[in-house]
């Protein structure tokens, strides 16, 4: 039966049901990506005992309701992160469906679907990991600028330009950012990560697309800074990030030389100083939001920004 023939709200809801079964396994990436563990092996396995977990326990956001938030082997919670990503999944996949296929239900359009819901995907993994540990893994950033690269045809996009944004989107972040903070500061204002990451973004939309995600980018987490300092009064590490400096400082003490080292190396090695000016905080999730608002809604958002 030829694709065409099928029903659409049928494709929807085939897209949905994969992108959650995906989800799913965006929640195993993020939380063992940073400890350098593999997303394959072994199965789903509770991060409390490590006991693994049942197929039929393991339904992507139906589980967790009806677990009702909790670990059916030692009961431990189950973080609410895990129903969002699972539900994050299956809305990037039926947008991806629904915008790659508006011209109609073809090998073409379901690959560039197919290419559009794993880069949004691993702008959602990349965002959670950011927000956990303070890092972009390479891995990452260098999937999401591949599928941008094969995606190419498909869009329509020609290589000179998006070559012309991934330079752009470095350049944009490292030289003010980090080569010139630092020469002014001692200290880069931003991570690698994250020209890295822009330069990614770049590839996708070209220079353009590139200086809109660093500016909407600044925009909302300056609005969110601000937001969680005010209600909260100070903005705090991420947990991960002060358990890892605990850990390298009680191995450097022991006489660790490549805690030592490491210790040296890594600008997270010091606790920040009191005050929103000081304040760490991850750039790359809202680089991600911008990348997922770009890829979604770019007529939208040009014809708010241009109008007629």
């Amino acid at each position: 039966m030829p694709l065409d023939d099928l029903p659409l709200p049928f494709l929807r809801v085939v897209a949905v049901l994969f992108g959650l079964a995906w989800g799913s396994f965006a929640t195993v990436a993020i939380a063992r990506i940073p400890e350098g563990q593999s997303v394959v092996v072994p199965g789903s396995r509770c991060d409390a005992c490590g006991a693994p977990i049942p197929a039929w326990k393991n339904v992507p956001v139906l589980a967790w309701i009806l677990l009702r938030g909790r670990a059916s082997c030692c009961g431990a919670p189950i973080p609410v992160r895990v129903p969002v990503v699972e539900a994050l999944g299956g809305a990037m996949a039926y947008l991806a469906f629904t915008r790659a296929t508006e011209g109609g239900v073809t090998p073409a359009h379901l690959a560039l679907a197919a290419l559009t819901f794993a880069a949004a995907l691993t702008a959602v993994v990349l965002t959670f990991i950011d927000l956990d540990y303070l890092y972009l893994p390479d891995g990452g950033v260098l999937t999401l600028a591949a599928i941008g690269v094969l995606s190419l045809p498909l869009r329509a996009v020609p290589w000179q330009e998006a070559a012309i944004g991934a330079v752009a989107g470095y350049a944009v972040v490292y030289v003010p950012f980090i080569w010139l903070y630092e020469r002014l500061r001692g200290f880069p204002g931003m991570g690698l990560g994250d020209a890295k990451l822009l330069a990614a973004i770049g590839l996708w939309f070209g220079w353009i697309g590139a200086l809109f995600a660093l500016v909407l980018a600044a925009v909302q987490g300056t609005i969110v800074a601000l937001c969680t300092f005010v209600a909260a009064g100070r903005i705090a590490e991420p947990e991960a990030v002060v358990r890892e400096r605990e850990e390298l400082r009680a191995m450097a003490a022991a006489g660790d030389e490549e805690a030592k080292e490491a210790l040296r190396l890594d600008p997270l090695a010091d606790e920040p100083e009191e005050g929103l000016r000081h304040a760490r905080i991850a750039f790359g999730p809202f680089l991600c939001v911008a990348f997922l608002e770009w890829l979604f809604a770019e007529e939208w958002i040009l014809a708010w920004l241009m109008p007629r």
